[in-house]
C-alpha cells in the first residue's frame, strides 16, 4: 500500500511558478504527477522513476522540473512559466510495478492522492 498527499496547489498568473508536493508512504517504483483539465483527457505531465530519473510530456518539457527532496521526503514538482492551459487538478499517483518508469501505462498507477487544484489566469 502506498498513501500519498498533495499540497501546494493555488492560483497564480500566466508567467508564474508555483511547487506542488508529493507525501508518500509506502515503496512506489514510479510517481507521476497527473492532470485532470476541464474538457481534456487526464494527462500523465511528468513521473520520476526510482532512480530519480524523470520524464516530461512535451507540453511541459522545459517548463515542470520532477525532483525528490530527501530532507523533507517529499516529491516535488516545480512549475513555472504556467499558464491558462496548464489550469487542473493535479494528482499524485504511485506504480509499486518494477518496470521502466517511463513506459509504465497510466493503468499501473493504483494509488492516488485526493488531488490538488492549480488555477492559471491570464
Amino acid at each position: 500500500q502506498v498513501q500519498l498527499m498533495e499540497s501546494g496547489g493555488g492560483s497564480v498568473q500566466a508567467g508564474g511558478s508555483l511547487i506542488l508536493s508529493c507525501s508518500a508512504s509506502g515503496y512506489a517504483y514510479c510517481v507521476c504527477w497527473f492532470r485532470q483539465s476541464p474538457g481534456k483527457e487526464r494527462e500523465g505531465v511528468a513521473r520520476i522513476g526510482i532512480d530519480g530519473s524523470a520524464r516530461y510530456a512535451d507540453s511541459v518539457q522545459g517548463r515542470f522540473t520532477f525532483s525528490r527532496d530527501n530532507a523533507k521526503n517529499t516529491l516535488d514538482l516545480e512549475m513555472n512559466s504556467l499558464n491558462v492551459e496548464d489550469t487542473g487538478t493535479y494528482y499524485c499517483a504511485a506504480s509499486t510495478y518494477p518496470f521502466d518508469c517511463a513506459e509504465q501505462p497510466a493503468s499501473n498507477f493504483r494509488f492516488w492522492g485526493q488531488g490538488t487544484q492549480v488555477t492559471v489566469s491570464s
